[in-house]
């Protein structure tokens, strides 16, 4: 199971309501590449592929392909502001090792 705390839920539906046309909802997914090895993805999409997980979160839909639910499970998703800068952070138990920047990772 993927989980995005209420802050990360209503950032996203903040950003999705700011969209023209509207996305159905949220697709995370894992792709190949940074210095680790595997990066982590955010994009809108309308719906859910045939072989997706979907998960509702306050009205919220994510959907998760297959493939990265293999990577994901366990995963929550938050979003922070600090002076540093604000963004989502993935706490992803699968994890090995993250690259000294923390944007990609290997398991």
């Amino acid at each position: 199971m993927v989980n995005l705390t209420d802050v990360a839920v209503t950032k996203v539906k903040e950003i999705i309501s700011a969209q023209d046309p509207k996305p159905g909802g949220l697709r995370l997914s894992v792709v190949g590449g940074g210095c680790s090895g595997f990066s982590y993805q955010m994009n809108f999409d309308q719906t859910a592929g045939i072989l997706d997980k979907t998960y509702e979160f306050n009205g919220l839909k994510v959907y998760v392909d297959q493939a990265s639910l293999l990577y994901l499970d366990g995963c929550e998703i938050d979003y922070l502001e600090t002076l540093e800068g604000a963004g989502f952070k993935f706490s992803n138990p699968n994890v090995k090792s993250t690259c000294g920047c923390g944007s990609s990772f290997s398991v």
